[in-house]
C-alpha cells in the first residue's frame, strides 16, 4: 500500500512542500508530478480591452504581461468555463474583471488593478507592467478566469519534481578512495582515517549516475527504492497544501470517468 509522509523541517517553508511517496513506482510519481503542474486550476488574465495605452509598449506585450501575473485564487467561488452553469457564455461564477487607470510619469504595476472580488489579487503587486512618461496614460479591463496548465503556461500554480530514495552500500573499502570521493557530482563521500565514507544528510542528493559504482569497480553498490521525494513549489496562486489535494480529486475524477467507460464497453 503506498504511503505519504511529510519530512524534516523543509515542510515549513513558506510556498514550497516536501513529502514521501513510498511503495509506489515512478510512474505514479510522474503522474502527480505532472498533475499538479498541469491539471490543478488557478486564475489568470484572459482577455484585455485597452480603452487607452500611450506607453511605448504596443498593446499585445503589455497584454503578454498581464497575462503572466501570478493571481490568488478562490477555487470555492469560482468555476472553470467549460463547467459554468452559464454554459461558456461568461459570468460571476466564472469571470473576474480587474480594471487599471494610471497616467504618468511612474511606473504601472501589478498590485495597481483594482479587482471587484478582494479574494482575487494580484501575488506579487510589485510586478512592474509597463513605465509611463510624462503625459502617458493607460487604461484597460482586464478579464480573468479559471484555467488549467495543461492550456497554457500562465494557468500552472506550481513547479513539481521529484528524486528517487536510494541506498548506498560500500561492500568493501576500494584502493581508489579519493578518486571516488572527487567523481561524486554531490559530493555523497568523505575520506575519514583512511575509510571510505557516506556523508548521511547528502544521500539523497544521489542522482543515479553509477559514478561510484563504475570508479569503485563496483565496490559500491546504489540500489533505487521504491520511495520517492516529492518538492510542490507553489507560484502563490494556491497553497502547496491545496494543489496537491486538488490536483488527487482531479486525478480520482479521471480514474472514475475512465472506470464509467470501461463498463460501457461490450
Amino acid at each position: 500500500m503506498m504511503k505519504i509522509s511529510l519530512f524534516g523541517k523543509k515542510d515549513k517553508e513558506k510556498g514550497k512542500l516536501f513529502f514521501e511517496i513510498s511503495d509506489t513506482d515512478a510512474s505514479y510519481a510522474n503522474t502527480l508530478r505532472r498533475f499538479f503542474m498541469s491539471e490543478v486550476p488557478v486564475m489568470a488574465i484572459e482577455d484585455i480591452e485597452f480603452r487607452k495605452n500611450d506607453s511605448g509598449l504596443y498593446d499585445e506585450i503589455v497584454a503578454h504581461r498581464l497575462g503572466l501575473v501570478p493571481l490568488k485564487t478562490d477555487l470555492k467561488s469560482y468555476n472553470l468555463l467549460s463547467e459554468c452553469k452559464c454554459k461558456g457564455k461568461g459570468c460571476a461564477r466564472c469571470q473576474l474583471i480587474l480594471t487599471l487607470k494610471a497616467k504618468g510619469p511612474g511606473t504601472v504595476y501589478s498590485g495597481d488593478m483594482k479587482s471587484k472580488d478582494p479574494k482575487v489579487k494580484p501575488v506579487y503587486p510589485k510586478m512592474p507592467i509597463v513605465t509611463l512618461l510624462e503625459g502617458q496614460e493607460i487604461e484597460f479591463e482586464a478579464t480573468a478566469m479559471l484555467g488549467v496548465g495543461k492550456e497554457h503556461a500562465k494557468w500552472s500554480p506550481c513547479l513539481a519534481f521529484y528524486k528517487e530514495v536510494v541506498d548506498i552500500h560500500i561492500d568493501k573499502q576500494p584502493d581508489n578512495k579519493e578518486e571516488i570521493v572527487e567523481q561524486c557530482p554531490k559530493n555523497i563521500f568523505q575520506v575519514k582515517n583512511d575509510k571510505l565514507e557516506l556523508i548521511k544528510d547528502k544521500v539523497n542528493d544521489c542522482i543515479l549516475c553509477d559514478a561510484c559504482v563504475d570508479c569503485s569497480s563496483k565496490k559500491i553498490r546504489v540500489e533505487p527504492q521504491k520511495s520517492f521525494l516529492m518538492t510542490v513549489e507553489s507560484w502563490g496562486q494556491l497553497e502547496p497544501k491545496e494543489i496537491v489535494a486538488k490536483a488527487i480529486d482531479v486525478y480520482n475524477s479521471q480514474l472514475d470517468e475512465f472506470t464509467d467507460l470501461l463498463a460501457k464497453v461490450k
